[in-house]
């Protein structure tokens, strides 16, 4: 049986992250400082940064032209998601969770794309003078998405039924 109707809790679960995503981003933006790191743990802080590349900032010196091929393939890989969403055998739920948190990411990043042509980061993760990239709930998502869907193909490794 496939999700069909049923993918629904997934779209849903991709709007709760882009919503959760823009409201923190919204909370960062207006109230942290650019570039000022705002100590919570001793290996945690808030940050605001603004990346126009990709992955660790990945072509974020490129000139410009890498938000539109970034938001393209962000909008391709975001329609792929919603019908593999839409078509995957109903108790694939492991998989559909995986899915749809990565669904979500995309998107909420995708937004920052359009409408303010970087994405904001905050979360500044970091120990004794090594600093991790800087990222946000987006990135959050797609990184457990994808862990969940590693963690789902070790599970179904051998189960040729769905």
């Amino acid at each position: 049986m496939r999700n069909g109707i049923y993918a629904l809790r997934w779209y849903v679960l991709a709007l709760a992250v882009i919503l959760l995503d823009q409201l923190t981003k919204g909370l960062a933006s207006s109230a942290l400082e650019y570039g000022r790191p705002q100590p919570v743990f001793s290996w945690f802080n808030l940050t605001l940064q603004h990346n126009t590349g990709a992955a660790f900032s990945f072509l974020s010196g490129a000139g410009g032209w890498q938000r539109y091929f970034f938001s393209g393939i962000a909008v391709v890989i975001s329609v792929a998601l919603v019908i593999w969403l839409y078509r995957l055998p109903a108790k694939q739920w492991l998989l559909a969770l995986s899915l749809g948190l990565i669904l979500g990411g995309a998107l909420g990043n995708l937004w920052d794309r359009l409408v303010l042509g970087y994405v904001v980061d905050f979360i500044s993760v970091h120990y004794q003078g090594w600093y991790f990239p800087a990222f946000n709930i987006a990135d959050s998502a797609i990184t457990v998405g994808a862990g969940c869907m590693l963690l789902d193909s070790f599970l179904s490794r051998g189960d040729d039924s769905g």
